[in-house]
């Protein structure tokens, strides 16, 4: 039995370790904190702005955004860019046989891409984009080789060229910034954690509200045993 459910378990984690190591390079640790309104804002900004025209994330509405600080006002001002309502689901300006022309392959919706794929995947993917003449976009990605997306945020980031190095363990890929862009690295580190953090809130919206309800629950319950074990102990005092 013990071994049937070792095997079990190497089953289920094997996906999470092919995901991680497909590329060979080790994931950044994303800087994720769902209580943050203020970094969930900037990264809700940051996807209406530059994500939302080609990928869309058609299981969240709009409205949701008031859960972390927005009025609906602001909503319509600062998320909102293509005249839909509040109310609305957000879906992406672009149909998916214009994104199957212009990329070989229509890019994914991205409701849930923070849980299939991992907020550290993520936020080293998005930070991993290099220069490479050999693709169709001239961009290429050191997690997610041959990519179809092309590096939108270049001009924050800068542009990013490989560096191979071969010795006995190997080859060694490496990224250097080449030519700089409109952000430092530690700003766009944090530019990308923000939005990174937006994208794990975007797969889960209520999270936050169901492990507080887990906690009040788990209080509740608590109080609840200590109240029958006094009931208890008072049923069967003279009995003892």
């Amino acid at each position: 039995m013990k071994k049937i459910t070792i095997a079990l378990l190497i089953l289920c984690m094997a996906p999470f370790g092919v995901l991680a190591g497909e590329s060979g390079m080790p994931l950044d640790r994303a800087p994720i904190d769902t209580t943050d309104n203020a970094s969930l804002k900037r990264g809700a900004e940051t996807f209406v702005n530059y994500c939302l025209t080609c990928h869309g994330a058609s299981y969240m509405r709009y409205n949701r955004h008031r859960d972390i600080g927005y009025t609906n006002e602001e909503i319509l001002s600062k998320l909102v860019l293509t005249g839909q309502k509040v109310g609305d689901l957000m879906q992406s300006a672009m149909r998916k046989k214009e994104g199957e022309e212009w990329f070989g392959v229509a890019p994914p919706d991205l409701s849930v891409i923070a849980r299939a794929r991992g907020a550290d995947w993520l936020y080293t993917y998005l930070r991993a984009f290099y220069r490479d003449d050999a693709t169709h976009t001239g961009w290429n990605n050191l997690v997610f080789d041959r990519v179809a997306m092309p590096h939108v945020l270049y001009e924050l980031q800068g542009e990013q060229r490989l560096v191979v190095k071969t010795s006995d363990k190997g080859e060694q890929k490496n990224l250097t910034l080449e030519k700089a862009g409109q952000l430092s690295a530690t700003e766009y580190d944090k530019f990308v954690g923000d939005l990174v953090n937006y994208l794990v809130y975007l797969g889960e919206p209520h999270a936050n509200a169901r492990k507080q309800l887990g906690i009040e629950v788990m209080i509740f319950l608590l109080g609840m045993l200590v109240l029958s074990y006094a009931l208890k102990k008072e049923y069967w005092k003279d009995i003892h």
